[in-house]
């Protein structure tokens, strides 16, 4: 199973915990085109997702972009002209060799704001497999504090997010890596709020990240823990869902959904073979 099916089928179990409080489609709209930094959210494999990204990116005019998509190092190649060139900045990138959806969905991003600063944001797979054998204080570094990853959640969003992330992998794991997987999601957060903080100390605002809806939340996800780390700084946030899927949830200040994509059985991958 790819990277990207198993962040998708998060993204479309997120819908299913609670309800939140409608916010009227002007007021989120103010919301997102004033903020300092803007989390923009997807389902990772919907086009019309991204489609509309670029629409507001293009609006906000960042001057700088976040991508949960790309490491630092990846990042740091990007120039104004190499983003002019949808395939050259494809090959920099080694875009379609990453799991990632293609690559053709998410350059029209980049394209809505050619003079942004690109950022990397991608939590390093060593820091995954770290957090088997460490505390998150540890496996993130001094700043861990910051983004209270040296403290405990709360038990009754603990037992949450363990139910989201059982969903999103099909009802398959052991129930004793589901400490693990809630933890991965919280080094994920604080990776994409100490990045969108770092681009605005350098540029200013406004700043955009582009993420998956779990991580754009404003309840619990990263623009919670850049709020908690820089109250200061004006955060807004943008869930895209699916239509008949039931609205994303998180607090966002603007909630739109678009039509579903077509999928095959998403936990496929996850159904173990029936003996004789």
């Amino acid at each position: 199973m790819t990277r990207a099916l198993v962040l998708t089928l998060i993204s479309l179990a997120a819908p299913s915990l609670a309800q939140q409080d409608p916010v009227s489609p002007q007021d989120g709209t103010s919301a997102l085109l004033g903020a300092d930094v803007v989390f923009l959210g997807e389902t990772h494999d919907n086009p019309a997702h991204h489609a509309r990204q670029a629409e507001l990116v293009a609006q906000i005019k960042p001057v700088a972009l976040v991508f949960e998509m790309l490491s630092p190092e990846q990042a740091a190649q990007v120039t104004p002209e190499l983003a002019g060139d949808e395939a050259s900045l494809e090959a920099a990138l080694g875009w379609n060799d990453s799991g990632w959806p293609d690559f053709s969905m998410y350059y029209p991003i980049f394209a809505a704001a050619p003079e942004a600063k690109i950022f990397g944001a991608e939590l390093p797979r060593e820091e995954a497999r770290a957090l088997g054998e460490g505390d998150l204080t540890k496996v993130f570094g001094p700043s861990a504090g910051f983004y209270g990853l040296d403290e405990p959640l709360d038990p009754e969003e603990d037992a949450a997010r363990q139910q989201l992330q059982m969903a999103a992998h099909c009802d398959a794991l052991p129930l004793e890596m589901l400490p693990t997987m809630v933890g991965i999601q919280r080094l994920r957060d604080a990776r994409l709020a100490e990045t969108a903080l770092e681009a605005y100390a350098d540029l200013g605002g406004p700043v955009v990240v582009i993420t998956g809806n779990g991580h754009a939340r404003k309840d619990w996800g990263a623009p919670a823990l850049l709020s908690r780390a820089a109250g200061e700084v004006s955060v807004a946030a943008l869930g895209q869902g699916e239509t008949g899927q039931g609205a994303p949830d998180g607090g966002f200040d603007l909630v739109e959904e678009s039509t579903p994509v077509e999928r095959g059985d998403p936990c496929e991958d996850f159904q173990m073979p029936q003996s004789n």
